[in-house]
This record gives C-alpha cells, sequence and structure tokens, in this order.
C-alpha cells in the first residue's frame, strides 16, 4: 500500500513563503496524479492544487492561483508545493495525497493514498 510522507510545513508571516515535499514509496507514482489538500479547524478538507502524472495539467483552487506553484519529480517519487505570499487564512493541515489514476480530480473521495499531513501556520 502506497505511503506519503509530507514535510516543509511550520510557521511564517503574513506574505511569506513555505515549500512543501511530498515522497511517496508507492512504485506507480510516477502514472498517478498527484494532489494537495488542507483542512482548517472546523473546516472539511479542501482541495489546494493538482497535478497530472507527467505534469502537463495543473488545477489550483481559486484560493491559491497565482500564489501557489504545484509540481513533480518522478525520478524522486516526490511532489512539491510552493507557497507564496501567504496569508493568515492559508493556516491549516496540508495534506498530499494520491490518485492511482493518471487524471486531477478536485474530489478529495478520488484520491486513494494519503499522508499525515504537515501544520501551515500564517502570522498576521
Amino acid at each position: 500500500q502506497g505511503q506519503l510522507v509530507e514535510s516543509g510545513g511550520g510557521l511564517v508571516q503574513a506574505g511569506g513563503s513555505l515549500r512543501l515535499s511530498c515522497t511517496a514509496s508507492e512504485r506507480t507514482f510516477s502514472s498517478n496524479a498527484m494532489g494537495w489538500f488542507r483542512q482548517a479547524p472546523g473546516k472539511e478538507r479542501e482541495f489546494v492544487a493538482g497535478i497530472s502524472w507527467n505534469s502537463a495539467n495543473t488545477y489550483y483552487a481559486d484560493s491559491v492561483k497565482g500564489r501557489f506553484t504545484i509540481s513533480r519529480d518522478n525520478t524522486k517519487n516526490t511532489v512539491y508545493l510552493q507557497m507564496n505570499s501567504l496569508q493568515p487564512e492559508d493556516t491549516a493541515v496540508y495534506y498530499c495525497a494520491q490518485r492511482l489514476h493518471i487524471g486531477v480530480s478536485v474530489s478529495v473521495t478520488a484520491y486513494d493514498y494519503w499522508g499525515r499531513g504537515t501544520q501551515v501556520t500564517v502570522s498576521s
């Protein structure tokens, strides 16, 4: 079964940047779509960004467009989320997710494997 390990979270001031990484153990990583989701206290888990198996297609939530960038390195079984111009409303636990399919979905239920999450806190 696939295992995902996130890293790179932390505390940052508004306007700052963080880069999240997620490494997958699943051998099918290079043919799978990957996504980043987040969940703030008292809120449902929401889609942040997704990338297709070959990086040809990327998708972003409206709230992060122009600030966040998703990328992947299939030689390292790793997906990244570069987060710039962070705002307090970006504070959440960020989860990496792997879909046993080549295409991206914005739906939580479409993903098969999940990491444990990494906390991102943005202070004002």
